[in-house]
């Protein structure tokens, strides 16, 4: 996460930049639910925004870092979902169905503003690393060390992550696999014979990694196993110092992107009545005024 905001203040992501790299982005033709649904997505995101922007007063981070990370999920998932209804006017229900259109309706298609535009292809093993090799301009650099603290060592933390979620992601591929009749009907324990891999293999190769598939893995933070590290330790304040800050920085630029994609998508009649309208009406502290102008 450290990473990210520091790429997120580096490529001087704002409402201004955002404009300019859509500025080739055409209105699209939608029905008033579209319309609705897009608008009702980034009013959750920027809700999201405003609680993170709240979280930064409390004193104990620990006391909140659990719930920062659903509010940082829930405003990255609400944003990437309006962005897909102001595409194509679809929307999905579940959140793989979600990440799965916005990586090939939007990361595909050149539409993601750095450093959220990262994307793996394929799940196939010798394909991923060799795309992700080449990705990968700076020193390689685990995880598990320091914190980030320039431009190359967030660029390396970043790739880090993506290449852990490819393999987290080929995983649970292929668990599911194992339990599909296709497999089963190979009578077949693994995937070492010929027809167990190309089956494998196929199923893979339509899969593909992007910054929300790596959101939907980052949110296990809080809700599963990892959450533990979160609740339990002394020294877990002092760790967190600056963590809700740069959750609160990372959403902030992926909601301006967001925002400003479908700004372009429904044109200025229909975002401008939004704007103001939430302007005079929000519950909630920040004004889209804060992150949209």
């Amino acid at each position: 996460m450290r990473g990210l905001a520091l790429l997120t203040t580096y490529h001087g992501l704002s409402a201004s930049s955002a404009r300019t790299f859509y500025s080739g982005v055409q209105r699209i033709k939608l029905t008033e639910h579209q319309q609705n649904t897009v608008l009702e997505q980034l009013l959750f995101a920027l809700h999201q925004c405003s609680a993170l922007r709240a979280m930064l007063d409390v004193q104990n981070k620990a006391d909140i870092a659990r719930v920062g990370i659903v509010a940082w999920y829930y405003g990255i998932y609400a944003a990437a979902s309006a962005m897909v209804t102001a595409q194509d006017g679809s929307f999905q229900d579940d959140h793989t169905g979600t990440a799965v259109q916005w990586s090939g309706q939007i990361a595909q298609r050149d539409l993601v503003m750095p450093p959220f535009e990262m994307r793996v292809s394929t799940l196939v093993r010798k394909d991923a690393d060799l795309e992700l090799m080449k990705m990968l301009t700076v020193e390689k650099r685990s995880l598990s060390s320091a914190a980030p603290v320039n431009r190359d060592e967030a660029e390396a933390a970043v790739h880090a992550y993506l290449s852990g979620c490819v393999k987290w992601w080929r995983w649970k591929t292929e668990e599911s696999i194992r339990d599909s009749r296709d497999f089963r009907d190979l009578k077949v324990a693994d995937f070492r014979t010929a027809a167990a891999r190309e089956l494998r293999d196929r199923r893979l190769a339509v899969r593909n990694v992007s910054f929300l598939h790596e959101a939907i893995r980052y949110r296990g933070k809080a809700n599963y196993r990892d959450a533990v590290f979160l609740g339990y330790g002394t020294t877990v304040p002092s760790q967190l110092d600056g963590y809700i800050a740069d959750l609160s920085s990372v959403l902030t630029g992926f909601v301006t992107m967001a925002g400003s994609f479908c700004a372009r998508r429904l044109g200025p009649t229909v975002w401008d009545e939004f704007v103001a309208d939430l302007e005079a009406k929000r519950s909630f502290t920040t004004a889209p005024s804060q992150i949209w102008s």
